[in-house]
């Protein structure tokens, strides 16, 4: 098995990644009882040298509700029904897993209102006020 790119700087190495052929189950008749073509794709995020600290640290505690016996991965593809084509699917969530969960958003940095949506707001304020005062204007016919 070969590295696992994650991102431009980030790849796994190979030596980190363990896949195991299990039985898949459903449909599929007596062939379903005797090959194992499903993967199960298991990583160590904390035995992981491919992360800094702070990086291990973001991936814990986003995937905390995945990770299972002390920070272990596990991803399970059981979608084709060739073992080859499971295993690049395993590969390719795992990568997108990690990618989504290293993902640091943007600060948001608060803006003053324009002035064009201050005006606009305060028309409309006055538009609803004004409707409200016609309503009780009735001299009582």
């Amino acid at each position: 098995m070969e590295a696992l790119v994650v991102n431009p700087r980030i790849s796994l190495p190979a030596d980190e990644l363990v896949a195991r052929a299990v039985r898949s189950g459903g449909p599929g008749g007596q062939n379903v009882n005797k090959v194992a073509t499903a993967i199960e794709l298991r990583f160590d995020v904390r035995a992981s040298r491919a992360f800094s600290a702070a990086q291990r640290e973001r991936l814990l505690a986003k995937l905390a509700s995945r990770l299972v016996g002390g920070g272990v991965l596990i991803v399970r593809s059981t979608v084709h029904r060739e073992q080859g084509r499971n295993l690049v699917d395993a590969r390719e969530r795992l990568a997108e897993l990690l990618r989504e969960a290293l993902h640091v958003p943007r600060s948001r940095r608060a803006t003053a209102p324009t002035r064009g949506s201050q005006r606009r707001r305060l028309d409309a304020k006055k538009r609803t006020g004004s409707k409200k005062r016609l309503r009780g204007a009735g001299d009582g016919e």
